[in-house]
Order: structure tokens, then C-alpha cells, then sequence
């Protein structure tokens, strides 16, 4: 049981990695669709570029939106109304009628003929009227709309529109009829009575007339013919026409939304694992080789891989909402955030790793990767100094005017011409770009969340008003002084060769906080001549000096500096000796040990922890030379740097021969400054 919890203990780490990779595929496979991709990419207008197609089972094809919505229409407009009929109505306005005509209608000079005419006219008007109905609807309908009268839940007839009387028709009808049967006088009084009668007798039954409406709708065919399979779709350079793009887009649709059997699932589910962990592991395998101090750092690995999942995650939901605005999600937040914490080359290999997996349930997908791997790029190119916001605001803009460049021209190539491009999807690119702001917060809510550290937090580290730098240039005014001048001569150095300049100048200026806990054993500080070093002896002296890389990182942690720069003032002497009381010690003692006059290390591991070794050693000891010259300055060094490289102080950092001599060439330069060297000129 031991064996086995020390051997987990060993390979904790690991197996953290193991599950980590699995937990992000699965959950990555969570999120793609479920069914087989379609294998084939095509354009209407443009020639098939694959082999021929022949239909690789029965489909039906799929009629289009447009038809579609014709055949929707056509049914709204030809569908029938029914309306419930009272034939009490009829009867009643009849009598109605009979009784209020002799009191409207009378001859004054008393001819019975006249009024019983007039009547006949009436009496006609209402049987013309109600041969098929009066309907309480307005004009509202063509002629030709099917009408549908029912009398107790049994139809009675079947008409059209125009057959029956609306009400909004009455007055004209009324009217007409009486113009030419009547005289003025018997017409006016005539209209007037039959306005006071005329009930309409036909009510819509919205109902009935709703249910047979969906009922019709319902029966619509989403399809039209079939295809058999082995059938020819289309052959090899024959251009996508209509029809050709109809059938294709059938035959895609019915792949990809066809219910798979529990086989078929489960050798999808299958296959995306595999494509999806590969594509992680490669990302695993590009840290373990290249970056073997994030794959070393759990915390840093699982950052990645979150950054990763949440750029997945928000593309998905924003194609499962409408995968028009897809190119409003701020991918290239992701190159950005982690530049920003690590540098460009990982940053760019796991975008284009992101936008590769994300090129699975994407539409368009080969236009989609090509837009968003240039945008990673650019964004890698453009942005430096992320602390600098002018920067950022630039770079947004670069990225978002490559994004609508590049959707332009892939716009001409697809339609060839430009007369009808989609000028709202600009705005879509607009809104993406200023989304990417974002990143500045992010970056802070990052460094709170994974105490992880950026240029941004390195920029407000290097302000020499921070509590910690005030209280070094306190107690420790000469040692403060000294850490300025590394801090200038590490970033001209850091900037000559490539490297992090802001961080190694944050380095340079904590590297020796450590001195503040004994300030006056160390020669900087020492302004009253006195030594306390002559009342100790050598091993003691030595202790107190090598001491103060230990109480830094106690003093450094306690104030939640950044490990990064923490790795500073554990690194900037290496595995070096404090010379001067080790060769006092030997000239005492034949038998001395150097291991006790020895720093415990570890040695600078990275260019910006190698830049602060030589600058802090070179500063240091410059300030014993006697009357400085050029040939003076140039091998005192020489003699520095590369006793450190016999040493073997820059063994584990990846900084090459050419880089030290190109540092050895600014130190030269900048220490000849600050001690004015100046040609002799002849008196």
C-alpha cells in the first residue's frame, strides 16, 4: 500500500494531466453535435470538385423555404370560412318587415296598387338577400374565397365569397335595387326601413375555421420526389445549378439529422473523442517540449485548457442561438490572454488548436478557419506592450479591419460581384472587435483567480512609490540604488536579445529585498565606515550574505509578489560562492569548504533570471574599479560573465553564446556611460 500512494505521489502530476485531458475532451464532445458531418463542401453556381456523388441511400428532397412559404400562402388565402347559420333570422326580419311597412309605406292619395307593388320590391330585396346569407364581416375577402355555411354542426352549403351579402355591402346593395323599382319618394323611406330590419343571419365559426386551416397546413409536404439510391446526384466538374443544390442540401440534411441507431451514436461519440484528445495532447506534447515550465505547472496547464473550453462553450451557444452572429464571439481573446501571461508562440499554437476543434460545428468552416487563424495571427503580430491601451485599442483595430478584408474577398469569390454583400455583417466584426476589450478586465480577473501575473501587474510592480520599494530605499538606501541601476542595465539587455524587458526589470528592482533585514553588513549601505563584518568570522559573514536570498522570498511572499518574480531573487546568484570571505577563510584555513561559502541556488532558468545574474554581478562589482577606462571596463566584463560561464550558472537557462555576447556588448557600453568616459584630447 505504501509503494503504491508513494508512486501516486510521484506521478500526481501526471495522472492530474491524464484526467484534465480527459475532463476537457468529454466536455468539448459534450458540446458537438451528435451526428456524422457531411463530407462535402459545395456552392451553388460553382463546379463539384469531389468525385462523382451517387446517393449513398433512399432520400426524399426537400422542398425550399420559398416554396414552401408559397404553398403556406396559397392555403391562407384559399382556405375556407365557416360561418353558423340562424335561419330564425330570416323569418324574423320578414315579419319584421310586414309590420313596419304599412307604417313607413303609404300612398297619400290612397293606391293600394302602388304600396302593394313597392311591397313586392321589398319582399324581393329580402329573398335575394337571404338566399345564401348576410355575413357581419367587411369586405375583406377576394370573390373567390371558399365559403362554408353550417346549420347545427351539419353543412348546409357550400359557396364562394362574392355569393353571400357582407354587411359592409348592404347600403349599396339596398340602394341599387331600389333605383330603378321605385320613385324617390318610396326609395328613401324604403332604405330607411330596411335599415332598421336587416339583421345579419351568418356568424364566423372561428373555431372550425381555424382548425381546417392548420389541419391544410399541416398536410403540406416538406418534400418533393425522391431519390434511389446508387442514383447519380451530380458528376465531377458539373456546376451546382438549382436543382442540383436543392438535392445536395437534402442529402445533407438527411445525413446529419437521420436517427442514428445506438451503433452509429456511439462510433460518433467515438470518433470526435479521438480527434478532440489528439488535438489536446498535441497541445500537451508542444508544452512538454518547448515550454517545459508551464507543463511542469498544474495550475498553468489547467489555465490553458479553461480558456480553451470557455472559447468552445460561448461559440456553441452563440450557433445553437443563430450562427449568424458568430463572428460577434472574440476568439482572438484567447492568442491575447495568453501572451499576455505566458508568450505569442503558445498563445498562437493553441488558437489555431481551438479554432481547428471548432471547425467541427461551425457552418462554413473552411472560410471560418482561414478568417480566424489570419485573426490570431495579426493579433500575435500587432499586439506588444499589452499594459500600453493605446496598443490594444490599435491592435482591436487591425484585427477587425483584417476580419472584414478577409470576408469581402471570400464574399466576391463565393457570389462574384459585391452588389448584393451583407453590409450588416461588418457591423458583426465591429461588435466582435470591441468585445476583445474585454480582454484588459479578464486579464485582471485571471490574476486573481490563477495567481498568475502579466506585463499588466508588472507594470504596477515596477513603480518605485509601492509600499515594498519604499521600504527598501528606507532602510536599505544603498542597496535600493543598486537595484535601480540592474534594473536599467537588465532592460537595455533584455531588449537587445528579445526577452521579457518589463519583467526583468521588475526582477531587477526586488531582487535584493532581502538586504533589509541586516541592511548594514552589505558594503552599498555602509555610509559610516564601520564594518560589522570584522567582528565575525568568515563562515558567519558568509551566512549573513547568502542569507538574503532566503529572507527576500520570506519578504516577497509575505507581501504576494508573484512567484515569477519571486524565481528572481531565488536565482540571481545561482550556485555562486561569496569569493572574498572564502578566499579569506582558505588563506586561515587549507581545509576550507566552499560549499559553506556557497549560495544553495538554483541556477537561472530562464533568459530574463540569466540577464539579472550578469547585470546584478557587473554592477556590483564596478563599483571597486580604480579609475575606469574602455579596456578596463571591456575585461572586467569579460572576466565576470565568463567566470559565470565556466561556472556553469547559465547551463539550465535557454539563452544562447550569441545572446551573452550581444549582453556583454550593452554592459559595456552602458557602464562607460555612467562613468563618462571620454577620449583624451592632446594639450
Amino acid at each position: 500500500m505504501k509503494e503504491l500512494l508513494d508512486k501516486w505521489y510521484k506521478n500526481h502530476a501526471l495522472v492530474y494531466k491524464v484526467l484534465l485531458l480527459t475532463f476537457t475532451t468529454l466536455f468539448i464532445v459534450y458540446l458537438f453535435p451528435k451526428t456524422g458531418k457531411f463530407r462535402y463542401n459545395f456552392e451553388k453556381g460553382k463546379p463539384w470538385q469531389s468525385e462523382n456523388l451517387y446517393a449513398p441511400f433512399n432520400f426524399a428532397i426537400k422542398k425550399t423555404e420559398s416554396e414552401l412559404s408559397k404553398e403556406q400562402k396559397e392555403i391562407e388565402v384559399n382556405s375556407a370560412i365557416y360561418f353558423d347559420i340562424d335561419v330564425e333570422v330570416k323569418n324574423k326580419v320578414l315579419d319584421s318587415y310586414k309590420d313596419k311597412f304599412s307604417e313607413v309605406i303609404y300612398d297619400s292619395i290612397g293606391n293600394f296598387y302602388n304600396n302593394s307593388l313597392v311591397f313586392k320590391h321589398g319582399k324581393d330585396l329580402l329573398d335575394k338577400l337571404y338566399l345564401n346569407g348576410i355575413a357581419d364581416l367587411g369586405n375583406n375577402y377576394s370573390n373567390n374565397k371558399p365559403i362554408v355555411i353550417v346549420k347545427n354542426n351539419t353543412v348546409e352549403k357550400e359557396l364562394r365569397y362574392g355569393e353571400i351579402v357582407a354587411k359592409s355591402q348592404l347600403p349599396s346593395t339596398i340602394e341599387d335595387h331600389f333605383n330603378s323599382k321605385v320613385t324617390i319618394d318610396y326609395k328613401n323611406k324604403m332604405i330607411s326601413l330596411f335599415y332598421d330590419i336587416i339583421v345579419p343571419n351568418l356568424t364566423v365559426n372561428e373555431n372550425l375555421t381555424n382548425r381546417t386551416k392548420e389541419e391544410q397546413l399541416s398536410q403540406i409536404s416538406e418534400t418533393r420526389g425522391s431519390i434511389e439510391v446508387d442514383q447519380l446526384i451530380i458528376s465531377k466538374g458539373q456546376v451546382v445549378e438549382e436543382e442540383e443544390f436543392i438535392i445536395l442540401n437534402s442529402l445533407k440534411s438527411e445525413y446529419e439529422s437521420q436517427v442514428w441507431n445506438s451503433a452509429n451514436y456511439n462510433w460518433v461519440l467515438v470518433a470526435y473523442t479521438l480527434l478532440v484528445a489528439l488535438a489536446l495532447l498535441m497541445l500537451l506534447l508542444f508544452l512538454r517540449k518547448y515550454r517545459l515550465e508551464v507543463f511542469l505547472n498544474n495550475t498553468k496547464v489547467t489555465f490553458i485548457f479553461f480558456n480553451i473550453m470557455v472559447m468552445i462553450l460561448l461559440t456553441t451557444l452563440v450557433i445553437n442561438y443563430n450562427s449568424e452572429y458568430i463572428y460577434v464571439v472574440p476568439l482572438c481573446i484567447l492568442p491575447l490572454v495568453l501572451k499576455a501571461f505566458f508568450d505569442a508562440r503558445l498563445g498562437l499554437f493553441s488558437h489555431v488548436l481551438t479554432v481547428l476543434l471548432l471547425g467541427f460545428i461551425v457552418p462554413n468552416s473552411y472560410e471560418y478557419m482561414f478568417l480566424q487563424i489570419i485573426a490570431g495571427i495579426v493579433t500575435i503580430l500587432t499586439v506588444s506592450e499589452l499594459y500600453k491601451r493605446a496598443n490594444l485599442f490599435i491592435s482591436v483595430g487591425q484585427i477587425t479591419l483584417i476580419y472584414i478584408i478577409a470576408y469581402f474577398a471570400f464574399f466576391v469569390i463565393h457570389e462574384g460581384q459585391v452588389t448584393s454583400i451583407k453590409w450588416e455583417n461588418f457591423g458583426l466584426f465591429i461588435l466582435g472587435g470591441l468585445a476583445t476589450l474585454f480582454v484588459q478586465p479578464l486579464i485582471y480577473i485571471y490574476e486573481k483567480i490563477f495567481g498568475l501575473v502579466s506585463d499588466v501587474s508588472l507594470l504596477e510592480l515596477s513603480d518605485t512609490n509601492t509600499k515594498l520599494l519604499k521600504e527598501l530605499s528606507n532602510k536599505a538606501p544603498g542597496t535600493f540604488h543598486h537595484s535601480l541601476n540592474v534594473a536599467n542595465l537588465a532592460e537595455a539587455s533584455a531588449n537587445e536579445i528579445g526577452a521579457n524587458a518589463m519583467l526583468v526589470r521588475v526582477g531587477a528592482l526586488y531582487h535584493d529585498i532581502g538586504k533589509m533585514r541586516n541592511p548594514t553588513y552589505f558594503t552599498e549601505n555602509q555610509s559610516t565606515g564601520i564594518n560589522p563584518h570584522d567582528e565575525l568570522s568568515n563562515k558567519e559573514s558568509a551566512k549573513i550574505i547568502i542569507e538574503h536570498t532566503i529572507r527576500g522570498i520570506e519578504i516577497a511572499k509575505r507581501n504576494n509578489l508573484p512567484d515569477r518574480v519571486i524565481d528572481f531573487i531565488r536565482t540571481h546568484h545561482g550556485t555562486s560562492s561569496v569569493y572574498y570571505f572564502y578566499m579569506k577563510e582558505k588563506a586561515e584555513n587549507e581545509d576550507a569548504d566552499i560549499a559553506h561559502f556557497s549560495y544553495p541556488g538554483p541556477k537561472p532558468f530562464s533568459k530574463e533570471t540569466a540577464i539579472l545574474m550578469m547585470c546584478d554581478s557587473v554592477e556590483a562589482a564596478s563599483k571597486s574599479l580604480k579609475e575606469p577606462t574602455t579596456t578596463k571596463i571591456n575585461d572586467f566584463v569579460e572576466n565576470i560573465i565568463n567566470k559565470q560561464m565556466e561556472t556553469g550558472q547559465f547551463l539550465n537557462a535557454n539563452i544562447t553564446f550569441k545572446e551573452i555576447e550581444a549582453i556583454k556588448k550593452v554592459l559595456k557600453l552602458k557602464l562607460a556611460n555612467i562613468y563618462h568616459l571620454r577620449i583624451e584630447y592632446p594639450e
